[in-house]
C-alpha cells in the first residue's frame, strides 16, 4: 500500500492548531452556521488543508486498525433497521448454462464470473449516519433547515445524504468508558456524561483538543466475533452510551467535530435526566442541531488493548445517492 510510506515521511512535529475552531462557539457549539446551502455541517470546520496535514503528520508508529465489523444476514442490528441479504446474480454455472443471454458463456479459456445483487439497510455494520438520517418537527425537517416535503423522495432525500459526507481525515481520541470503570463491556443503560468523560480522560491522560473526533468505547464490540450473530450477549450492552448531557459537553465545551463509538446508536438507551417519552435526544442533538456526524458499530477493541488514546481516524463513505447513512464501511486508525 503506498499510503503508509507517504504517511510516515509525514510524521513531523505538528505546528499549532490556529484557534478558535473555525465555525464553533464556545458554550454554543455549531449549529445552522454554513450558510443555507450547507450539507457537510461540523466537518466544514477541519476541512482544510492545515488541518489534514497536522493531522497526518502526528502519526508515530504506522501502525493500522480495522475499526469496521464483518456482516452479513445473521448479524446485530437495530430493530428498525432491514437485514442484510446477499444473492447471487451471475454464478460461472448459470452463466455457462445459458449463452444465448452471454457471450461468455463460449469462453474458450471457460472464463466466467460472480457477482452478487445486495439488500442491506443503510444504517448497518459500521457507519457513520448522514445529517439527513434524524427528522424533527412537524415539518419533519432535518440539518439547516431542509423538508421531507422539499427534499424527502421514495428513493432517498436529496439534501444532506449519506453521499455529501466529505472523505473524513481526522484527529481521534479513544475515551475507554469501560477500561476506567475496569469492567469487559459496560451494564445496559450505562449513561455517559461529563463526569464519565471526565474521568476517563484523566485516567488516560488525555486532554480533548477543539477539532478532534471522539470514540466512546463501551466494551460492546467484544463479543462481535465472526458476524455479530449473538444477538443476546450483544443487546446485553448496547444501550449503554452517551448522554444528551455529554454530547453537549463535548460539542459546546470542547469543539468535539464528530462523535463515534462501538454500539448500534452510540447514546444511551434511556437518559433519566430526559422525559420517560423521548429517545434519541442525542441523535436530535448532533445531526439535527449541531451537525455532527455520528459513527456507530467502530470496533474500538484493538486501540482499547494496546491503550492507543491518539490516533488518525480515515474513513470514506459508499457514493450511494439518496442514502441516509454510509453503511458497511471499514474505516481505519493509525497510530
Amino acid at each position: 500500500m503506498r499510503l503508509l510510506p507517504l504517511l510516515l515521511l509525514l510524521a513531523l512535529p505538528a505546528a499549532p492548531q490556529s484557534s478558535p475552531l473555525r465555525g464553533w462557539t464556545p458554550g454554543k457549539g455549531f449549529g445552522w452556521v454554513w450558510g443555507p446551502a450547507d450539507e457537510t455541517g461540523a466537518l466544514n470546520a477541519v476541512a482544510q488543508p492545515a488541518y489534514v496535514l497536522e493531522t497526518l503528520r502526528s502519526i508515530r508508529t504506522g501502525r493500522t486498525f480495522d475499526l469496521g465489523v464483518a456482516i452479513d444476514a445473521s448479524s446485530y442490528k437495530w430493530p428498525g433497521h432491514s437485514p442484510t441479504s446477499l444473492v447471487t446474480f451471475r454464478s460461472p454455472e448459470q452463466i455457462k448454462r445459458d449463452p444465448s443471454s452471454n457471450p461468455f458463456a463460449q469462453h474458450p479459456r471457460g472464463l466466467a464470473w460472480h457477482s452478487l445483487a445486495l439488500y442491506l439497510s443503510d444504517n448497518v455494520g459500521t457507519q457513520i449516519d448522514g445529517l439527513g438520517h434524524i427528522t424533527t418537527g412537524g415539518d419533519n425537517h432535518w440539518y439547516n433547515g431542509f423538508r421531507e416535503a422539499q427534499h424527502g423522495t421514495n428513493s432517498g432525500i436529496t439534501r444532506a445524504s449519506a453521499d455529501t459526507i466529505p472523505p473524513v481525515i481526522l484527529r481521534g481520541v479513544l475515551i475507554d468508558v469501560a477500561g476506567w470503570k475496569q469492567v469487559d463491556a459496560l451494564p445496559a443503560n450505562f449513561g455517559i456524561g461529563p463526569a464519565e468523560l471526565q474521568a476517563a480522560l484523566a485516567r488516560q491522560n488525555v486532554t480533548l483538543q477543539p477539532g478532534d473526533a471522539v470514540f466512546l468505547r463501551t466494551g460492546t464490540l467484544r463479543y462481535w466475533g465472526e458476524n455479530g450473530s449473538d444477538h443476546a450477549r450483544l443487546a446485553a450492552h448496547d444501550s449503554a452510551g452517551l448522554t444528551l448531557a455529554g454530547a453537549k459537553w463535548l460539542v459546546e465545551q470542547k469543539g468535539v467535530v464528530f462523535i463515534g463509538g462501538d454500539t448500534s446508536g452510540v447514546e444511551v438507551g434511556s437518559d433519566p435526566a430526559l422525559p420517560a417519552n423521548v429517545s434519541n435526544a442525542v441523535h436530535e442533538y448532533l445531526l439535527v442541531e449541531q451537525g455532527v456526524h455520528i459513527g456507530e458499530f467502530h470496533n474500538l477493541e484493538a486501540l482499547a488493548a494496546r491503550k492507543v488514546y491518539r490516533f488518525v481516524y480515515i474513513a470514506a463513505t459508499n457514493r450511494i445517492r439518496g442514502a441516509v447513512a454510509g453503511t458497511a464501511l471499514r474505516p481505519i486508525a493509525i497510530e
